[in-house]
């Protein structure tokens, strides 16, 4: 079953085309990947699932029926762009946010009793936001986003901040928020993490999609896994290297830059390409 699906949408801004009938499948209790460079329209349609604007023509499906005002009680939303009040204390803030989401203060109280006794940060209930670091801070966004156990999740960039520790902690309980139900919609630049979370993947770029479909079967169709890599330093150097775990098939010189046309194994990832050589040269 299709749990949200963009049907045909479309968003411009003055003379800015945001979205051009953007299609969007994301099937019940998975992690789908959102995926596109700066500008290419994911925040636009982020933002127009979470109502926070309109499409100017296509819709939205949600749980099978169009997508109403009252929804977005069953929408968590962590936003690239954090949103907490620096002013405020963190207990009192994390309080007022859930109570907007539709909990009480008892029930609110109870579940980030739990959050906080899990993320080991009950001494930071009395401190203002401002008091702590960007990675705290984003720990109390998301403990505020899932609190009210939405059936969607939204997580625009949500690793950014995190050192590697935390940002594997924060990894284990999107999983976790799967394995209870949730349908995850991840948006991110780190192909790392689509690759080691995600089920489904869009890819969007200039308002259009361009790739949609299980990882898996994307791997399939590109299965001759020829990657274009681009790098400045030691020709020499890095055919050497390359060659000791891939097949180079050639290396191009151009105005000083070289490309280098690898076929990677199957198991392989881009990210573990690029580590065997990152340390001796430039990657473009």
């Amino acid at each position: 079953m299709m749990f949200l699906e963009a049907k045909q949408v479309v968003k411009k801004y003055a003379n800015h085309l945001a979205l051009n009938e953007v299609n969007l499948q994301v099937p019940e209790n998975s992690i789908y990947g959102l995926l596109g460079p700066n500008g290419a329209g994911k925040t636009t349609l982020i933002r127009i699932i979470n109502q926070i604007t309109g499409p100017d023509s296509g819709e939205i499906i949600f749980n099978g029926r169009p997508l109403k005002s009252e929804d977005v009680h069953r929408i968590g939303y962590l936003p690239e762009e954090r949103g907490l009040y620096k002013k405020m204390k963190v207990g009192e803030q994390a309080v007022y946010l859930a109570r907007m989401k539709g909990l009480s203060r008892n029930d609110a109280l109870k579940k980030l009793k739990y959050w906080f006794e899990k993320f080991e940060i009950q001494p930071w209930w009395d401190k203002k936001v401002e008091e702590l670091s960007k990675g705290m801070q984003q720990k109390i966004q998301f403990v505020v986003t899932v609190l009210h156990d939405p059936k969607l999740l939204i997580f625009d960039e949500p690793f950014s901040g995190f050192d590697p520790i935390n940002a594997n902690i924060l990894k284990q309980e999107i999983l976790k928020l799967k394995e209870n139900g949730a349908t995850i919609l991840f948006s991110t630049h780190n192909m790392g993490s689509v690759e080691e979370l995600c089920d489904h993947i869009t890819l969007i770029n200039q308002s259009k999609t361009i790739l949609t479909g299980q990882i898996d079967d994307i791997r399939q169709s590109y299965k001759d896994n020829l990657i274009k890599l681009d790098f400045a330093g030691d020709r020499e150097l890095i055919q050497t290297k390359l060659s000791d775990s891939f097949k180079v098939e050639k290396i191009e010189q151009i105005n000083g830059l070289h490309t280098a046309y690898v076929k990677m194994p199957d198991e392989t990832t881009i990210n573990q390409m690029i580590s065997t050589v990152i340390n001796d040269v430039e990657i473009q």
